[in-house]
């Protein structure tokens, strides 16, 4: 079994402070990285900010002999973000990798949500995600080498009472991930996502007890080790939590050619069944996957090869 080393690599954590953010910092560090420790410090709500959460886990890296930078830039504020990127640079020569873990939380059930926490949830998660990965990805273009690691959300993927903004928040950052994993790959980049389920202050009274001391953080870290390492695959949804391992994946199934006629929305209706059947579902490798197999569809349908 081969050790996953990072030695000689250069990672950025964004909301690297605490929670899981803290522990894949520490377990970059300690297989060889460089680490940018970026925080806000700022509140689970988003609110406030420190750079204090951030220098305590610096300062934890460098007592077990790694090498840390601390940084407070807002992953909502480009031009901050893009200094951290140059301040990496300035002190390592590089970026290998960028684990977008900075996020917030504004649960609310949408009926009662104000557009302004829907608003923040996304500007945190989804821009501050791009902004990111804006900032990293003409270095890495240049160095023909990144690995970059989205946090999506079973909330994203699945759904949640109460979180449609941070849902769709993390859905986002899988559709970015799908496209940006396609422009990279003639420049070397891997871009891939993980979903956690781990217990951290932004799951603070969401669960009972006895399952919050299952999803410790740590046990989440391998997935993104390995969606983070030179062996990384790329466009691989990895779920993890409580030692367990899944990959999800956005899939089509084969459906039914109906055609244009007038009563195509009745047969529709009354063909949903064959339609939403799994049998025989595929993974799409792009977006114009999709209009392919339907066009196959109409001119087999027309007889035409």
């Amino acid at each position: 079994m081969t050790t996953l080393s990072f030695e000689g690599k250069v990672a950025i954590v964004t909301g690297a402070g605490g929670g899981l953010g803290k522990q894949h910092a520490l377990a970059l560090a300690a297989r060889g990285a460089k680490v940018v420790v970026n925080d806000l410090g700022g509140a689970v709500d988003g609110s406030g900010g420190s750079v204090s959460a951030a220098e305590a886990v610096v300062a934890e890296i460098r007592a077990a002999g790694g090498e840390a930078i601390a940084n407070g830039a807002s992953v909502t504020d480009f031009d901050a973000v893009s200094a951290m990127v140059e301040q990496a640079i300035q002190t390592w020569g590089r970026v290998d990798i960028l684990v977008n873990n900075a996020g917030i939380l504004r649960d609310k059930s949408f009926a009662k949500m104000d557009m302004a926490d829907f608003r923040l949830v996304v500007e945190v998660h989804l821009m501050g995600a791009a902004n990111c990965c804006k900032a990293v990805w003409p270095h890495m273009i240049a160095q023909k080498y990144g690995r970059i690691v989205m946090t999506t959300s079973s909330t994203g993927l699945y759904g949640n009472f109460g979180q449609a903004n941070y849902g769709a928040a993390k859905l986002a950052q899988v559709g970015m991930m799908q496209t940006l994993a396609i422009e990279g790959a003639k420049y070397g980049i891997h871009v891939n996502a993980l979903a956690p389920t781990a217990h951290t202050r932004m799951t603070e009274g969401l669960m009972p007890q006895e399952v919050l001391d299952a999803l410790q953080p740590e046990a989440v870290v391998p997935a993104m080790l390995v969606l983070a390492h030179d062996s990384a695959p790329t466009r691989t949804i990895l779920c993890a939590g409580a030692g367990s391992f899944e990959a999800a994946h956005i899939t089509m199934t084969q459906g039914v050619y109906l055609g244009a006629g007038a009563d195509v929305p009745e047969q529709l209706a009354e063909q949903l069944a064959t339609v939403t059947d799994r049998a025989a579902e595929m993974v799409p490798p792009n977006g114009s996957a999709q209009g392919s197999h339907e066009f196959a569809k109409a001119m087999a349908a027309a007889g035409k090869p």
